[in-house]
């Protein structure tokens, strides 16, 4: 078995696949909390490359990393050189200009996308990594970047069967790609949406709710979605595409019904004993909403 993984984890041990779930993390940085792929990484259920160009990052990365993860300071894009622009806040550093008149619009946005510094860097297309040899659950928080990164990886992406990405329905940045290229890229490349797990709303200038500027009412400003790959004809997946993406809606998204549907697809082409199916049933919670 390559990559072999010893686990007690009850549904890696229903499924059997292969090796662990490859993860790839780009804009590893923890700064807006635990990745999704935590419960997996604690269960040594899967493995990280993850990347950030930010040298304090790359080192924080380092210094905080398991056996199963590897951290590298390469900037992911089109392969072309490129400046960032380090922000007041480290989670608007980015690759494109802060947007001023949109960052106007909300209170602390204008500090938040204030450019501190700014330094040319080289960028490398997914594609080429090295080392990156599967993939097939990408984590991606690039501020604006996403669909440079989404293009560059096309090839390694054609095995992928998760994407959480950042998408921004107002740019705060200049030339930001909307929301709807994203999707579309990605539903060009076989995925389609999932999940929203986190909404970001803002409050609009210059009214404040209980003078406090981080209450929001209903400006939507980004949010994180999960892409899977269309499963709609699971003849077209194989079954270690099926198997991680079990592992990955069950253990990071609580999506029991998309594991549970992976698990009757293969179930019903024989690559899992009957009654696989109920044997997963048992191991949900008494509630699983």
């Amino acid at each position: 078995m390559k990559d072999a993984c010893t686990t007690s984890d009850p549904l890696f041990q229903l499924l059997q696949p292969e090796r662990r779930t490859a993860v790839v993390d780009v804009g590893a940085n923890p700064i807006d909390g635990v990745p999704p792929y935590k419960p997996m990484l604690e269960r040594k259920l899967c493995t990280v490359v993850g990347f950030d160009p930010q040298e304090s990052a790359h080192d924080s990365l380092q210094e905080g990393r398991g056996p199963l993860e590897t951290y590298l300071p390469y900037a992911i894009g089109d392969g072309s050189e490129q400046t960032l622009h380090v922000c007041s806040a480290p989670g608007m550093t980015s690759f494109l200009t802060p947007d001023v008149r949109s960052l106007s619009l909300f209170p602390l946005f204008p500090e938040f996308g204030r450019v501190v510094a700014a330094k040319q860097v080289q960028t490398r297309p997914l594609d080429a990594i090295e080392e990156i040899e599967d993939l097939d659950f990408l984590k991606i928080d690039v501020q604006g970047s996403e669909l440079a990164v989404f293009r560059s990886g096309r090839e390694k992406l054609s095995a992928a069967v998760a994407i959480q990405t950042e998408a921004s329905f107002l740019p705060l940045y200049e030339n930001q790609p909307p929301i709807g290229l994203l999707d579309t890229e990605l539903r060009s490349q076989g995925f389609i949406p999932h999940a929203l797990v986190e909404l970001k709303r803002w409050v609009i200038s210059p009214l404040l709710v209980n003078n406090n500027p981080r209450i929001p009412l209903n400006q939507l400003l980004e949010a994180d979605l999960v892409y899977v790959r269309d499963f709609r004809n699971p003849q077209e997946l194989t079954e270690e595409q099926l198997k991680h993406l079990a592992l990955i809606a069950h253990h990071c998204y609580r999506s029991f019904d998309l594991a549970l549907f992976c698990l009757a697809a293969l179930e019903g082409r024989g690559s899992l004993a009957t009654g696989a199916r109920d044997v997963y049933l048992n191991m949900l919670p008494a509630s699983p909403a």
